[in-house]
């Protein structure tokens, strides 16, 4: 006869396969399990039920806050409708960040750091341009390119602005970021957003998404791109695909003594610097002269900077290290003050890419790009092995990285040489020996779709000088021989340039 105990484990049972067994019924053919789960509500209702992220303190709100969408929705489909995807993208962050951020954001707008006018009206100007732009959302689209200009115009679109900030960057592991604010205020790794939690003072892997490759920001760790000639990168390494992180393999050089010591990009560029906080493309309110030449007495350069037994110590924004300053006291420091700036001495090594060679190229004949195949641009990448090696001859094309529109072309690059190891030295504005990069040694060619070549190495404009000063961030100590580098560097004469 059953026990009570017995009775109670068979209802128990019963009561668990009852839906299974009505499952089997409906003749639908659905495994009765995939029914079960079905009715199974998420472990949290609203966005979070399929969205767990981490929100900071100063940001833990409702979703819908800056996503939009219905928070209170219990299907993807009526809960994403009105939704922002990019609430921190620049068409977005006026209206959503701004709503918090108004001040931040309506200055950083006019940033140089984010319209890029510099950059981009130097380019221009060498190809041709008489008038400046306000910023690079204001570069015209010629489609397709008609004059010199009209080409540049397309280079700087489509191949040049991967790193702004209306665009996520090229999914390598360390180069994709987020857009707008997020660009440096929310932390990417290894192609993924690493969580909500908005950070105030990003360090340096943030900026290192953007200033890769050889520009500086790279040369601060000491590396330096590898050519994409598969002859020249050596060391050859044993694995089919090595890793590439920021686009191209690396040299791995010295080093800036500054990162040695543990301070960040951000201990020297503020925010109020790169958000707009004064003139557009200010320098670093610290200078070299300002922390290695301070005197008591003298004001102190920046708020990160302690006077401490009269001298200057800087405190990191990252770690909260008391770094203190030395002072120059080198005799050498008077006698050339006014004839040399400070990188020409000190400056372990430049970047030295020549003849910089880029081809718009609307036909499919890859062929000759073999060698070629790593561009540092995943978009121009993966055309190129699919064509060459994968079988697909769909028409050559890129996006635009403003507006995000795809244009027939595809944008190749190619160096005649890759050099660090001789800094090239020309004179700056004051006449003073510094240190300089072939920034606008550029050769612009176009091959149209019936292969007819419309542009063919086009250079800038003979007034133009191709070799600007720049501020290598390789800095470390100056070495016996310096007089010998200022004497025998013959740095060239250059044409004033209008800021």
């Amino acid at each position: 006869m059953p026990t009570y105990r017995s009775l109670n484990i068979a209802l128990m049972l019963a009561a668990l396969l009852l839906p299974l067994l009505a499952g089997c019924d409906r003749g639908d053919n659905q495994p009765a399990a995939e029914m079960v789960l079905e009715t199974i509500p998420p472990a949290q209702s609203g966005c979070q039920g399929c969205h767990a992220v981490q929100l900071d303190a100063d940001h833990a709100f409702a979703c819908s806050t800056c996503h939009n969408g219905d928070a209170t929705a219990d299907t993807a489909a009526t809960a994403h409708q009105g939704m922002i995807a990019l609430p921190a993208h620049p068409a977005n962050m006026d209206h959503v960040c701004g709503r918090c951020h108004r001040q931040q954001t309506a200055r950083a707008a006019q940033a140089s750091h984010f319209t890029l006018r510099r950059e981009v009206n130097s380019v221009r100007k060498a190809f041709g341009a008489t008038t400046s732009l306000a910023s690079l959302t204001a570069i015209p689209v010629e489609e397709p390119p008609t004059t010199v200009l009209g080409l540049t115009d397309d280079l700087l679109r489509r191949r040049c602005l991967r790193c702004h900030l209306y665009y996520q960057g090229d999914p390598y592991p360390e180069t994709e970021h987020g857009t707008g604010c997020a660009a440096c205020h929310l932390a990417f790794h290894d192609n993924a957003m690493q969580g909500h939690r908005f950070v105030r003072s990003p360090d340096d892997s943030q900026c290192l998404h953007c200033h890769h490759g050889n520009r500086v920001g790279g040369d601060y760790y000491g590396r330096y791109e590898r050519d994409f000639s598969l002859e020249f990168r050596t060391p050859y390494r044993t694995e089919d695909n090595p890793p590439r992180p920021y686009g191209v393999e690396y040299h791995q050089l010295r080093p800036d003594v500054h990162q040695l010591a543990g301070i960040a990009c951000i201990d020297c560029h503020s925010g109020a610097q790169l958000m707009g906080g004064g003139r557009q493309g200010a320098p670093s309110p610290l200078t070299c002269d300002g922390c290695h030449g301070w005197q008591p007495g003298q004001p102190v350069p920046a708020a990160n900077l302690l006077v401490k037994n009269d001298a200057l110590v800087l405190v990191t924004k990252l770690g909260r290290k008391q770094l203190p300053v030395p002072r120059a006291t080198n005799p050498a420091h008077r006698q050339y003050r006014d004839k040399a700036t400070c990188v020409a001495c000190h400056a372990q090594w430049g970047f030295n890419d020549q003849g910089t060679h880029l081809l718009r190229q609307d036909t499919d004949d890859y062929e000759p790009w073999s060698y070629l195949t790593v561009q540092g641009s995943i978009e121009v990448e993966a055309q190129l092995e699919n064509n060459l090696y994968g079988g697909d001859d769909t028409k050559p094309s890129m996006i635009d990285k403003i507006n995000g529109e795809a244009r027939p072309g595809l944008w190749l690059k190619g160096f005649e040489q890759r050099r660090w190891e001789t800094l090239l030295l020309c004179n700056d504005h004051d006449g003073r020996i510094t240190a300089c990069r072939p920034s606008l040694d550029l050769h612009l060619s176009y091959v149209n779709d019936e292969g007819e070549v419309l542009f063919d190495a086009e250079t800038p404009d003979p007034s133009s000088p191709r070799i600007r000063p720049y501020t290598p961030h390789t800095i470390g100590k100056a070495g016996a021989f310096f007089r010998q580098r200022l004497q025998t560097g013959r740095p060239t004469k250059r044409k004033q340039e209008q800021p």
